[in-house]
């Protein structure tokens, strides 16, 4: 809504040139022959830097169902390994979420994820007692139905989904209303020339995001 009424204020004045960053829902799709902990650090750092709260946070995350459960144990491990805490701590790794407005709405998202029957591989609750800590978060076997997938949840909540085709995985990876950003993993460059091109995104990155 604000992004409509920035361009119709652009053009009712002097018909300004305005680029418009409405937001995401970034795919991250891992083809078969990818290096997996690469991959996996990708997904993990494009969707966990700041705690989700980046407009291009690789929050649909796209495998290949021949490497599917490897990958999904991978990113799991990452996921894990984060430590939330205070910010003046060095063996902190994991932040706050911005307020509470943000937490209860993350929160939502979560209830969302179980209800919608995602399978919630770690996380899903609130860390500790005080301050907004949402603990790192992944949801595997989802849909794209899914609320969790569909909409921008600006937290730490990884969806994961299994594909099987390139043709299958361009047309999913294209299902959104949002289209800022994307990104490829794959050792076949001809592969992600085609995937860069297909996807419908202001910024595709390969075998890494952010």
């Amino acid at each position: 809504a604000v992004g409509r009424l920035i361009q119709k204020y652009a053009a009712e004045s002097n018909l300004k040139n305005v680029t418009l960053e409405l937001g995401g829902k970034s795919p991250l799709v891992v083809c078969e022959d990818a290096d997996l902990d690469q991959a996996a650090m990708a997904a993990h750092v494009g969707l966990f830097l700041n705690q989700g709260q980046v407009c291009t946070a690789s929050s649909r995350v796209f495998v290949q169902d021949t490497i599917y459960d490897k990958y999904v144990d991978k990113v799991v491990e990452l996921a894990k390994s984060l430590r939330a805490g205070d910010q003046f701590d060095k063996t902190t790794t994991h932040g706050p979420l911005v307020d509470k407005l943000q937490f209860d709405r993350v929160s939502a998202y979560l209830a969302a994820g179980r209800e919608g029957g995602a399978k919630l591989l770690c996380g899903g609750n609130r860390h500790g007692d005080k301050g907004f800590f949402i603990e790192p978060t992944v949801f595997a076997d989802v849909t794209d139905d899914m609320k969790i997938a569909r909409e921008e949840i600006f937290g730490p909540v990884m969806s994961i989904m299994k594909w099987s085709t390139i043709d299958e995985v361009i047309e999913r990876a294209n299902d959104t209303v949002y289209g800022l950003a994307a990104s490829v993993c794959t050792r076949d460059i001809g592969l992600a020339i085609r995937l860069a091109k297909s996807i419908e995104a202001g910024t595709v990155w390969v075998n890494c995001h952010n």
